[in-house]
């Protein structure tokens, strides 16, 4: 463990200073610069509980190892210390991998229908519903900024907010950062009378929405607002005010809409957010090759022939085409049932960062 020594120092100090901070009430009086603090301090706290049973074990073992120099019935104790010892090396050098910096963060998801009509907004008001439904299992709050839906109740295209409640160090962002992409589904579409299946795809773009943007300044002059009347489901003041807001950011083409908070101001605050974020992600895009072909892997355009997964309903089949994962659990898996994939997931993007490093 030389060479992970410096880290280590560098980690328990970051963990002391992080511990005395959240002690002090004035860190409170600010609730961004708090939860901050606390999702930093989640994140190291793994870390140094287990480089402290490291450093216990490796002192029981130069003990044991001098006790069995004299009596050799402490053979067998230095054989289970050193078995310890080097689990939790192994252990402490994979939490010391490098890590996605927005796994903590909460998220914007976007579901787009595609190619296949009004079949495919059916099947991305399913995708929707699909997140919707895990974000409620693992307790985080979804608001549903924007929809435009279909004849029939699909949705052309919604954007939603997805935020934890706690100071997790494995936020939304790391559970469902995976499922940018073209979502393709086989199955008889309800308006299909021939009994016939049909192939059509949905489109669904995700990207951190952190506390705090820090990267990114926007230019009043550089957008473009709009206000008009909302439409759709709502309370009171649905299709009689103009509340709902779209802003255009003019040097990026970028839109955002909101249209679901409770008046004009309320989604202009939400709408700018999500832009800000939207232009964080586009520059750390910009500035790494890596993060650039993550994006790429994400919507070209929503073809059926750029599918990351595939959920076919006659044989209640997903595929993830990316890891080769197969399961026959469909109907578990739209509704909400995603952890065994997720986790798939999770344990290829960590196999490929620990190959880089290496």
């Amino acid at each position: 463990m030389t060479e992970t020594a410096p880290a280590i120092d560098a980690i328990l100090a970051e963990h002391a200073e992080l511990e005395q901070r959240l002690s002090d009430p004035e860190l409170h009086a600010d609730p961004v610069a708090a939860r901050k603090a606390g999702r930093r301090f989640a994140q190291l706290s793994p870390i140094v509980a287990t480089y402290r049973k490291l450093d216990t074990a490796r002192g029981d073992l130069e003990a044991a190892r001098e006790l069995a120099a004299d009596d050799s019935s402490f053979a067998e104790e230095v054989d289970e210390l050193a078995s310890t010892v080097a689990d939790l090396d192994t252990h402490l050098t994979d939490l010391l991998a490098p890590r996605d910096p927005h796994d903590a963060d909460d998220i914007v998801l976007e579901v787009k229908s595609g190619e296949g009509g009004e079949e495919s907004a059916l099947f991305a008001a399913d995708l929707a519903r699909m997140y919707t439904r895990y974000a409620e299992r693992h307790g985080w709050t979804v608001t549903m900024l924007d929809e435009t839906t279909s004849d029939l109740g699909g949705f052309k295209d919604a954007t939603l907010s997805i935020r934890s409640k706690g100071d997790s160090a494995d936020g939304v962002w790391s559970r469902l950062k995976f499922e940018g992409g073209v979502h393709r589904v086989q199955r008889v579409p309800v308006t299909e009378s021939q009994g016939r299946v049909h192939t059509s795809a949905a489109g669904v773009l995700v990207y951190p929405e952190p506390e705090e943007v820090e990267q990114v300044q926007i230019d009043e002059s550089d957008l473009r607002i709009d206000v008009y009347r909302s439409s759709g489901k709502g309370g009171q003041g649905v299709n009689t005010t103009d509340s709902a807001v779209r802003i255009t950011h003019l040097p990026t083409g970028i839109v955002v809409t909101c249209q679901n908070e409770r008046s004009q101001l309320q989604n202009k605050i939400r709408a700018m957010q999500v832009l800000a974020a939207r232009l964080q992600a586009l520059a750390e895009e910009q500035a790494s090759a890596e993060a650039s072909a993550d994006r790429a892997s994400q919507i070209r355009t929503v073809d059926r022939s750029e599918r990351i997964r595939t959920y076919n309903f006659p044989e209640n089949r997903i595929a993830d085409h990316r890891i080769n994962f197969k399961a026959h659990n469909l109907d578990q898996v739209l509704d909400g049932d995603l952890d065994a994939l997720f986790d798939a997931l999770a344990a290829a993007d960590k196999q490929a960062r620990l190959q880089s490093t290496s």
